[in-house]
């Protein structure tokens, strides 16, 4: 029982070392993009902060639409509220606030946790997840096709 105390710290070692070697340590984008594609995930690698966004649950069946985000630097605290800075943006330029982050708050150099929007419908073409004045860069976007 004594050793339960250890569990959370264990936990995050582990993830953390399956996020450096399986993530991080991950094929990095060509030099004329900033931006590449894994799967669905979106990766913005531009100094000094590296953002990662993976879309969870997209679709006309999804009551709520989430985003996983990464953001992980080595040099400056994460201390923006994620739902002040970012927005998505429809095929028809409609622009839609988070409705909440289910996450940590802010500070630390690793913030992960998921951008909360509400449902467009009718499901548009594609959508925009921007996120800006992070780490210097004014805006960072990743953009999913939906049909």
């Amino acid at each position: 029982m004594k050793y339960f105390k250890f569990a959370p710290i264990v936990l995050a070692l582990v993830f953390l070392l399956f996020y450096y070697f399986g993530i991080y340590e991950g094929e990095k984008p060509s030099p004329q993009t900033d931006q590449q594609t894994q799967g669905n995930t979106k990766v913005d690698e531009q100094p000094p902060v590296t953002i990662g966004v993976t879309p969870v649950n997209l679709g006309q069946d999804a009551k709520v639409w989430r985003f996983a985000v990464v953001f992980d630097t080595h040099s400056e605290n994460l201390d923006q509220d994620p739902t002040k800075i970012a927005v998505l943006v429809d095929d028809e330029n409609n622009a839609y606030l988070p409705t909440a982050w289910e996450g940590p708050g802010p500070g630390g150099h690793h913030r992960e946790g998921f951008l909360i929007f509400d449902s467009i419908t009718p499901t548009p073409a594609y959508v925009e997840l921007k996120i800006k004045d992070v780490g210097g860069v004014p805006e960072r976007s990743f953009r999913w096709n939906l049909e």
